[in-house]
C-alpha cells in the first residue's frame, strides 16, 4: 500500500455507518465547545441567503468592530493588491462581494481556534496553525499560478484542510494525545492510519462532518475530506482539493510547522497534469512563499 492510499480501503456498510456515529459524535461535542463566532455564523446564513443584501452583511459585521477592523485589514493588505485605501466594509463588500468578505471572516475567526500550546511531547497545537497558514498562503499562491483567481477561497481551503484534527483535540483530546504517542512509538503508520485504530475515523472525516454541521460549501468539505486522494474526486470538484494537496505536500518540503499529517514527500504527476500546474511553478512558489507568509501571519495571527 502506498503511503498516499486510504488507511484501509473504503469500508463497507457496516463499518461506513460505525464511523459516521463516531464521527457525528465528535463533532456535535466540538458545537458546545469551540464553535465558530456568532457573528460569523450569522454571517454565513445571510451569505447563503440569496435574498441578502450587501447591506445586510454590513449591519452584521458593524456589530462587531474588532471582526471589521480585521476584514478592512485583509482587504488592505497585498493580499489583494487592491488600489487605493478601503475605508468602509460596505465598500469591500461591494469590490469583492459577499462571498470573499464572508471567507475572510471565517478565517479571521479560525485563527482562535487555534489555541493552546503543547497537549503531547510531540504535538503543539501552534505548529499547526503554522502549517494551516503556511498551507493556505502556498494554496492561494498555486491557485493564482493556474488563473483559478478566489484568492480569499483558495486561502480558506488552506487553512482548514486539517481542522478535522481540532475536532479530534476539542472533542477527544485523552485518545488524540494517544494517536500521538502511537506515532512517536510506531514512526511508519500515517496519522490517519493511527487515528483510525484509536480514535474509530480519521481528521478527513471529522473535518468534512464539521464543515457540513456549519454549512461550509461543498467544495470545503471536499478539501477537509479529501486532501490526501484528491484523486478520489470527480475530475470537476478536484481543482481546489488538489491545489491544496500540493500546498500541504510543499508546507512539509519547506518545514511549516505540523507536518505529520502530510502522507507523501512527492508531487502526484497525475494531478498536477490535471491542475496545469508545472514543479517549476510550485518551486516559484516555494520561492514566493516566506515573503508572502510573513504578510499573511500579520493578517492572521492567532488571538
Amino acid at each position: 500500500m502506498s503511503q498516499a492510499q486510504a488507511p484501509s480501503g473504503q469500508p463497507d456498510a457496516a463499518e461506513a455507518k460505525q464511523i459516521e456515529a463516531i464521527v457525528q459524535s465528535a463533532v456535535q461535542e466540538i458545537s458546545h465547545i469551540a464553535t465558530l463566532p456568532e457573528v460569523t455564523m450569522k454571517i454565513i446564513q445571510l451569505v447563503e441567503d440569496p435574498d441578502s443584501t450587501a447591506n445586510d452583511l454590513n449591519k452584521v459585521i458593524s456589530n462587531d468592530p474588532a471582526l471589521g477592523a480585521r476584514i478592512l485589514k485583509v482587504v488592505n493588505s497585498a493580499f489583494y493588491g487592491l488600489p487605493g485605501q478601503i475605508g468602509s466594509i460596505n465598500r469591500a463588500i461591494v469590490l469583492l462581494g459577499l462571498n470573499a468578505v464572508k471567507n475572510i471572516a471565517i478565517a479571521a475567526s479560525l485563527a482562535k481556534l487555534f489555541r493552546g500550546g503543547k497537549i503531547a511531547s510531540n504535538f503543539d497545537a501552534r505548529e499547526l496553525w503554522s502549517h494551516a497558514i503556511g498551507c493556505a498562503t502556498g494554496t492561494r499562491l498555486l491557485a493564482a499560478k493556474v488563473g483559478l483567481g478566489l484568492p480569499d477561497e483558495a486561502f480558506l481551503a488552506g487553512l482548514i484542510h486539517n481542522i478535522g484534527i481540532m475536532v479530534e483535540i476539542q472533542a477527544r483530546r485523552p485518545k488524540f494525545i494517544q494517536v500521538m504517542e502511537k506515532l512517536e512509538k510506531e514512526p511508519e503508520l500515517t496519522l490517519r492510519q493511527a487515528e483510525q485504530e484509536i480514535l474509530g475515523a480519521n481528521h478527513e472525516q471529522f473535518g468534512s462532518a464539521l464543515c457540513r454541521l456549519w454549512k461550509f460549501p461543498q467544495s470545503f468539505q471536499y478539501v477537509t475530506g479529501f486532501h490526501h486522494n484528491p484523486m478520489d474526486l470527480n475530475e470537476k470538484n478536484r481543482t481546489l482539493t488538489g491545489l491544496v494537496h500540493v500546498a500541504d505536500v510543499l508546507a512539509k518540503k519547506l518545514d511549516l510547522g505540523f507536518a505529520r499529517g502530510t502522507e507523501t514527500d512527492d508531487y502526484d504527476s497525475a494531478l498536477l497534469q490535471q491542475l496545469n500546474l508545472t514543479v517549476a511553478q510550485i518551486e516559484e512558489v516555494a520561492q514566493e512563499l516566506p515573503e508572502a507568509l510573513d504578510e499573511t501571519k500579520a493578517l492572521f495571527q492567532s488571538v
